[in-house]
């Protein structure tokens, strides 16, 4: 049986236990199961491109010198040998080929996500006036964000085969509707 989104969930905070990765976690899940409907089969992709997004950092906290190889060995010995490909992708020095649509989009949106999530946080607005522009701005920009890898930005959208400004556009989009969940909705929103 298909793992679930429950217990992707689990599995990650029983390994992760800082609220950054797990926002971080579903800040990609969020992405991921949207890219399963533009770059992937639809509804029929959703759920497990959901768990990648989900587990691709489960086992970074605890073992960040073994990551990904907990989280890939956990998913295989379930028979989720696919998002264990995807997840063991994830990185371009991993030097893992990328075979699949999933393999490609996970390895797309995951570094962009989190860049395009810290440019919110330090807007008034959050993401709710982000433009494509002011990110590929904020990417030039060494000192913002600067733990990002932006070689890997550049190498995901490339081998996505997608345009940089579109794809931003997409991650963005994405987010919008859970801004308040993902705390990027800006200093000047109106709770809910």
């Amino acid at each position: 049986m298909p793992m679930n989104r429950e217990e992707a969930w689990l599995q990650l905070t029983a390994w992760t236990t800082t609220a950054s990765l797990r926002k971080h976690a579903r800040a990609v899940e969020i992405v991921m199961r949207q890219a399963a409907h533009r770059y992937g089969q639809g509804a029929a992709d959703e759920e497990s491109w959901g768990i990648a997004g989900i587990l691709h950092d489960a086992d970074y906290e605890q073992w960040p010198a073994e990551h990904p190889l907990r989280i890939v060995t956990w998913l295989r010995e379930r028979g989720e040998d696919h998002i264990a490909h995807a997840i063991s992708a994830h990185y371009t020095k991993w030097n893992v080929p990328y075979e699949t649509s999933l393999d490609k989009a996970l390895l797309a949106c995951d570094e962009l996500t989190g860049f395009i999530v810290a440019a919110c946080l330090v807007r008034p607005e959050g993401v709710s006036t982000l433009a494509p522009k002011s990110v590929k701005k904020k990417l030039k920009d060494k000192a913002f964000a600067a733990k990002v890898e932006r070689a890997e930005i550049s190498a995901g959208v490339e081998i996505l085969g997608t345009d940089l400004s579109e794809h931003i556009q997409f991650i963005i989009d994405a987010l919008k509707p859970h801004a308040g969940e993902l705390g990027i909705a800006g200093r000047d929103a109106v709770p809910d």
